[in-house]
């Protein structure tokens, strides 16, 4: 918990009790203002609500058992759950199934107390959790554990999502009847990996939709989540959609290995006339197809008619229900409207229904929300859907910047993981133009990556600030190689500061040496500021020559000519006398003086002591 310092009479902060998100506490913020962190309860990792919000569900997992199943107390955390709503039953519980019956889904092995070795991988990967936590919010149906039986086979390497858990990312691909192929898509696979997506979405509608779907699984290390309805109409038309058609594609794609399906099931009948006066209709793909079918057959949505027969085959081969959002406004003038919020009570219905039969769930949500609004949306989310894990399109916070989505629904996602999403679905920037390429995939990667990390930080969970704060220590240094190496994307990085000047020294080209403020602070000896154990630069050296990938960076960016490019090494080292190879206008290479000289006769002459209220020759610096 955090230790807000000393307090100013003029000014409060607002601390719930959060953790540091700093495992050292370094630095002089007060911390988190999120809430003292509940794992094992229905805030977890939570945000303060506006006032007016709608509280969390009382009910959990715990509450939905299957017909026949009962619950004891236990001794402890090795045979049962904690962090469960039957405090009358015992601290410790375990739920006891029917004589004869198998365990096979996550939710299932957790109810019965087993801590499984993809439970104990997550832990591994969330240090801030143990297995028995992770064991419990399974449990609790608060996360879930996207890993069907089937890909376990291969290379998938376990992961969870859920409040307890870090913020996860997805990143959604697949060719379309006009763009893209299967190479291609895998190729984009093991891109959007590399950015650090969490999971993957197949959403082919084009192509050998089969072989794509069995290339991404065999070669993805992330869960993968399919649309099946896309794969259902393919060669006949919606109308002629029929349940058996439904199970037989379900039982195909979960025998390959899909680990979690959008199933659009939550649009009813009763919803349809809600969509009239939208300004743009029904947006899902599933949810208007599905709604043409309602329409044409006067009958009720098949998916959900049909959900206990589904559950069976996602139960048999452990794939988590998505269960799609079809009616998400596509617009902010439809945001969090009759439709949509009349959507979301049938996903609540079926969330229970699920987990009755003993299938992991998770809940998509909208993609157009007005700013003011997201808090509303994640929160009533969590107590219609008793907690289950929001995975959340964006949002788009402003309709007006095709082109430019990836940033405006990054900042609606910001706000999203903070007040309750688990997961965010990746925007690019050809989001609502056409299909991403690879440079788009990474650029939807890294916006949503800053979301959830962002959203954590200000969470306060364990450790999720250690590499900021190492970076900053880097930065106040003026140790530009560490700087690089501890950043996200350090080929950018480098590029970017490679482009106007290729030594590192003590300043940048953003404020030359008298300018810099870091090396001021680093220089006044009263301050911490850039002299943390172990990052210290050293002297000035040229950086290497750019590598391709930073090249092609630069390249794209096209402020210097490709012959400039070329010549980047060599720039500064020409422009200025040098000693052992190295640009002579850096104080910590030569002699101060030579250096003053010959900066104020070939870069820039300034006297900015005046700027910073300090005598020409002030004693401290």
């Amino acid at each position: 918990m955090i230790t807000p310092p000393t307090e100013d009479p003029r000014w409060r902060f607002p601390i719930h009790g959060a953790e540091d998100p700093s495992s050292t506490g370094e630095g002089t913020t007060p911390g988190s203002f999120a809430h003292r962190a509940d794992i094992g309860g229905p805030l977890t990792f939570s945000s303060p609500d506006t006032p007016g919000m709608p509280g969390p569900s009382t009910s959990t997992a715990w509450d939905f058992l299957p017909a026949g199943w009962t619950i004891e107390a236990t001794d402890g955390p090795e045979s049962g759950c904690g962090g469960h709503n039957r405090a009358a039953i015992g601290d410790w519980i375990r739920a006891i199934p029917p004589a004869g019956f198998e365990a096979i889904t996550q939710l299932e092995q957790a109810r019965l107390g087993v801590v499984t070795p993809e439970m104990t991988r997550v832990a591994e990967r969330e240090p801030h959790l143990t297995a028995f936590q992770v064991r419990d919010e399974v449990a609790s149906g608060r996360m879930v554990i996207p890993a069907n039986r089937n890909h376990l086979e291969f290379e998938l390497d376990p992961m969870a999502i859920g409040r307890a858990s870090k913020t996860k990312i997805n990143a959604n691909m697949g060719a379309s009847p006009v763009s893209s192929s299967t190479d291609e898509e895998v190729e984009k696979l093991k891109w959007a990996e590399r950015w650090a997506a969490d999971t993957v979405m197949d959403l082919s509608t084009g192509g050998d939709l089969d072989a794509t779907r069995e290339a991404i699984i065999r070669n993805s290390t992330v869960p993968i989540g399919t649309v099946p309805i896309y794969s259902m109409i393919i060669g006949r038309k919606i109308e002629d959609l029929d349940e058996p058609m439904i199970m037989e594609t379900l039982e195909h794609q979960a025998a390959q290995g899909v680990d979690y399906f959008t199933i659009h099931a939550g649009v009813r009948k009763a919803h349809i006339p809600l969509v009239r006066d939208r300004l743009i209709g029904i947006v899902s793909r599933g949810g208007s197809l599905l709604a043409k079918w309602m329409l044409t057959h006067d009958a009720e949505n098949p998916m959900y008619t049909a959900w206990e027969r589904i559950c069976e085959i996602m139960r048999r081969h452990d794939v988590t229900f998505s269960i799609g959002d079809g009616l998400r406004p596509g617009g902010l003038a439809d945001a969090t409207d009759a439709a949509q919020l009349g959507e979301l009570e049938a996903l609540g219905e079926l969330t229970e229904r699920a987990w009755r039969c003993g299938v992991q769930v998770m809940i998509e949500g909208p993609g157009h929300v007005p700013f003011d609004q997201i808090e509303f949306n994640m929160k009533l989310q969590r107590r219609l859907c008793h907690g289950a894990p929001f995975y959340v399109l964006g949002p788009l916070v402003t309709d007006m910047f095709p082109g430019y989505d990836h940033i405006t629904s990054c900042i609606g996602a910001t706000a999203a993981a903070y007040h309750g999403a688990s997961m965010l679905c990746y925007v690019t920037p050809k989001e609502h133009l056409g299909l991403p390429k690879r440079d788009d995939v990474k650029q939807g990667c890294i916006a949503y990556k800053i979301a959830a990390h962002s959203a954590d930080i200000a969470l306060g969970i364990p450790g999720t600030r250690d590499n900021d704060d190492e970076l900053t220590k880097a930065r106040a240094a003026l140790n530009w190689q560490k700087h690089f190496d501890l950043s996200f994307d350090p080929d950018t990085a480098r590029a970017y500061h490679d482009e106007d000047l290729d030594v590192d020294t003590d300043f940048c080209a953003m404020c030359g040496h008298d300018w810099c403020s870091v090396r001021i602070s680093k220089e006044i000896q009263e301050f911490a500021s850039g002299k943390a154990e172990g990052f210290d630069r050293g002297k000035t050296v040229r950086s290497d020559a750019l590598t391709a990938e930073q090249q092609e960076i630069l390249e794209k960016r096209g402020v210097l000519s490709p012959d400039e490019i070329h010549k980047l090494a060599n720039k500064a080292k020409k422009k200025l006398p040098t000693d052992h190879g190295k640009a002579n206008c850096h104080s910590d290479f030569v002699d101060p003086d030579e250096a003053k000289r010959i900066q104020g006769e070939t870069l820039v002459q300034l006297n900015v002591a005046p700027a910073h209220n300090l005598p020409s020759h002030d004693p401290l610096i």
